[in-house]
């Protein structure tokens, strides 16, 4: 085991990541998701280690930079920000805005910490766990992330297996995996590769995104499925950084231990789950929180139990989300599917072979999720006071410089038109979801696992003669498949009650 820690270029790569990402973070109308996929394609030229040593920072700034305009403006920067603002705001508009962006901050280097020992302890025994499955397990295994990544979608559970379904089908074009075959080219050779991850990724995430911001007359917050959080109003003196105001004391942290560790032990569990997410990961932390507390009368008028619990929750779920991803291959949000992009442009493979064939990389990751969390700490309590300003950008000026990086970004992939047109036309698909309210992260989920899934399904086939019987009688591929079933079930009967 190398330590990158005393490594000047990992250590350059991490604060380049973090400053990029808590940037992004505080600006509303620019996601974490956006930003990783722009980033992609510059880190072709750069070794394996520190393109992702750059990716997972910028990963990490991005989930805590929503903490600043969420406090000081209301306006939640990222979706997991969101539960943030009912209690950071109230307290900064309070006169107390140190003390809030400090409880934040501080709660959201817990977060990363606790999860980051639990990535630590249970990568790689999941990744032993996934050498002992086979084919259809694997299988099953998809089937189930996919079920997971539906039944939370923001709309109906019909909506999100839609979706989920739409990303297998954008999936299929080019080689069967099975007999090498072209499919579903339509006389395009440029097809034959298929629909190339990057392209996709900006088209829906950026360009999209874009086209909705030149269309607003306000300034406002767009999550990762492209819903739009409105901004309040707010005075500039009710929200100054300069309030007098202390940061806690050690017996106040004292107090909050029990809140700090709890929200940080849902949140590692919440992001371990594919495609909940560090926003569902604050909900559930911020509810339990107030269910537990003595003063929950309090909550939402700038109670510090609920800052401390939302933020330690969305940070910890980052961490959380990378023990599936690196383990098995499996990503557990929108940010872990692109990462996952990252793994293949780079020549990785996620999983037990990666443990075996690439330890140096694990390594990397680890260090470098724990290493962002102390540098976003300091970073944030030194320039939050003027971070909160970015949110006043105009759009005129920032949307033609983010276009251009995700033409030039498509382009670069293959030196081809062909992928920028791509770009544009899953643009307009994110626009039509965004229309129809159709969730875009089951989409992404399924057309980044559909490769998995088919590839394991046809496996499994072979290895049977064309029975389907192995996927019912191994054990641990009829437990997934028993649970994605069940799940199915009862999300069904629940909507189906509360329509009545």
């Amino acid at each position: 085991m190398t330590f990158e820690v005393v490594n000047p270029l990992f250590l350059w790569w991490t604060t380049l990541g973090v400053v990029l990402g808590v940037t992004v973070g505080c600006i509303p109308g620019l996601t974490g998701a956006m930003v990783i996929a722009l980033t992609l394609p510059l880190t072709f030229a750069m070794s394996p280690p520190d393109a992702l040593t750059l990716l997972v920072a910028i990963y990490v700034g991005s989930v805590s930079g929503g903490l600043i305009s969420a406090t000081l403006l209301n306006i939640p920067g990222t979706p997991a920000s969101l539960m943030t603002t009912l209690d950071g705001f109230p307290m900064a508009a309070g006169g107390r805005p140190k003390r809030a962006l400090s409880l934040g901050i501080a709660a959201s280097l817990t977060g990363g910490i606790f999860s980051w020992g639990v990535l630590t302890l249970l990568a790689e025994p999941m990744a032993v766990w996934s050498t002992k499955i086979g084919p259809p397990d694997m299988f099953s295994l998809v089937m189930l992330a996919l079920v997971l990544i539906a039944i939370i979608s923001r709309e109906s559970l019909t909506m999100g297996l839609l979706a989920g379904s739409l990303g297998l089908l954008c999936a299929m074009p080019g080689m069967h995996p099975a007999t090498g075959q072209s499919r579903l080219t339509f006389g395009f050779n440029e097809l034959n590769d298929g629909f190339r991850l990057l392209p996709v990724l900006i088209g829906l995430f950026a360009v999209s995104q874009l086209v909705k911001d030149v269309g607003a007359n306000d300034t406002v917050g767009l999550d990762e499925a492209g819903s739009e959080t409105p901004p309040a109003p707010v005075s500039s003196q009710e929200t100054s950084p300069d309030a007098v105001d202390f940061a806690p004391s050690l017996r106040e942290w004292l107090v909050a231990l029990p809140n700090l560790l709890r929200s940080s032990v849902i949140g590692t569990v919440v992001g371990i789950l594919p495609g909940v997410g560090a926003n569902i990961g604050s909900i559930l932390s911020y509810a339990t929180a107030r269910s537990q507390s003595a003063a929950s009368s309090d909550f939402g008028t700038g109670c510090e139990e609920g800052i401390i619990a939302s933020e330690a929750a969305n940070n910890a779920t980052v961490g959380g989300a990378l023990i599936p991803l690196i383990s098995l291959g499996i990503p557990g949000s929108v940010i872990d599917a692109i990462l996952l992009g990252a793994f293949v442009i780079h020549g990785l493979q996620p999983g037990p072979l990666l443990f075996q064939n690439n330890p140096e990389i694990v390594y990397t990751i680890t260090q470098s999720y724990l290493m962002a969390n102390i540098i976003m700490f300091g970073f944030m309590l030194l320039t939050a006071r003027w971070m909160v300003r970015l949110v006043q950008i105009p759009k005129g000026l920032l949307v033609p410089v983010v276009l251009t990086f995700c033409v030039l970004g498509s382009y670069a992939l293959a030196n081809r038109m062909f992928d920028v047109w791509v770009m544009v036309a899953f643009g307009g698909l994110g626009l039509l979801f965004d229309r129809l309210r159709i969730p875009t992260a089951p989409f992404v989920i399924g057309f980044v696992l559909s490769p998995i899934a088919e590839e394991n399904l046809c496996a499994a086939l072979m290895a049977s003669a064309g029975s389907w019987w192995p996927f019912v009688k191994e054990p641990v591929s009829a437990v997934f498949l028993g649970i994605a079933v069940i799940v199915c079930a009862f999300t069904l009967r629940r909507n189906s009650v509360a329509s009545r």
